[in-house]
């Protein structure tokens, strides 16, 4: 979502719901502490960031999507630690590549990462998965999860929208357009997750359980197998990406006639002009071109900020149990 989708009053209340959400997955992370875990949740947020780039045309609509990764995320590294991971994918997002703004971080955080990571993934993944994990039930958990998550968070966009007073997005009418469309994007993205942790599953035997989150899982390979795919697909396969708008603009599109709307005030001009002078790549490209090679330099770059920050910050939340744990 951008700023001009949202109110004030909104997003400064995501923001505050997703930041205790964020509290409450950082105080559970220092609880279940690994340090092996460090390097894997960075490599992983860069692994969904150069996804997220990849744009998949959806046939007979003219639009596009791309995974959310919460799902992905929260069974490579449990919930909270997936939650924190994706609250540093799209703050990088925002700040660095103007892709959804600072003021509706909170809501995208809340949207893309909080049923993916609390509800989905442990309420519908794994009771579908089980602990056979044959190919089916792998595919199975993942279209599941992947739809409960992506339909609540298109919901979610549009009760937003409603809250925030965006009479150019009719509430029934959004609503009419978003879910259908984002059911479309979800199928996708749950056959890439499955296809994901199924080969994770098979090449991988250290992870043959696929239950990563369990603490006798040492994630050493997976992270430079990740980190590798990481690095050709945000360098390379993002060239491939689909040119369609995607579901949220191509929504909005149907509803207001426009993919983009604008709002004006003191607090929507701040953010706006923090996030200029933030954007070093702004919409993956070279300022004011369009040019392929704009692209895959955003691509390695975000990758391989989201891997140096998020390992980073990974290392700060958990360096007091580092610090215990050494004095023993």
């Amino acid at each position: 979502m951008a700023d001009a989708l949202l109110s004030p009053a909104v997003g400064g209340t995501m923001l505050a719901v997703s930041a205790g959400v964020l509290a409450c997955s950082v105080r559970d992370v220092r609880k279940n502490f690994q340090e092996s875990r460090i390097p894997l949740m960075g490599v992983a947020g860069a692994f969904v960031f150069a996804a997220q780039m990849v744009n998949f045309a959806i046939p007979g609509t003219g639009s596009s999507g791309h995974i959310g990764g919460a799902v992905l995320l929260a069974a490579l590294l449990g919930p909270s630690p997936a939650f924190i991971v994706m609250a540093g994918v799209l703050l990088i997002q925002a700040l660095f590549f103007a892709d959804g703004g600072l003021l509706a971080w909170g809501c995208n955080l809340f949207n893309l990462g909080f049923f993916g990571c609390f509800l989905a993934y442990p309420y519908v993944f794994r009771p579908i998965a089980g602990r056979t994990l044959s190919r089916g039930r792998i595919f199975a958990a993942s279209l599941a999860a992947c739809i409960v998550s992506l339909e609540l968070g298109a919901f979610s966009v549009t009760l937003e929208t409603l809250l925030s007073g965006v009479t150019e997005l009719p509430f029934g009418a959004f609503v009419a357009v978003m879910m259908p469309i984002h059911l479309a994007i979800a199928v996708g993205e749950g056959l890439a997750t499955g296809t994901v942790l199924l080969f994770v599953r098979r090449h991988l035997p250290e992870a043959d359980s696929l239950r990563l989150e369990e603490e006798n899982f040492s994630p050493g390979r997976l992270t430079l197998v990740l980190g590798a795919a990481a690095l050709l697909i945000g360098g390379g396969l993002s060239l491939l990406a689909s040119g369609d708008p995607d579901g949220l603009e191509w929504s909005m599109a149907r509803t207001a006639g426009s993919a983009e709307l604008e709002r004006s005030g003191a607090i929507h001009t701040f953010f706006a002009n923090l996030a200029e002078k933030f954007a070093l790549l702004p919409d993956y490209a070279f300022p004011g071109s369009d040019a392929p090679l704009g692209t895959a330099v955003a691509g390695i770059a975000g990758v391989l900020l989201c891997a140096g920050i998020l390992g980073f910050c990974a290392y700060l939340v958990c360096r007091k149990t580092i610090h215990r744990r050494a004095m023993k």
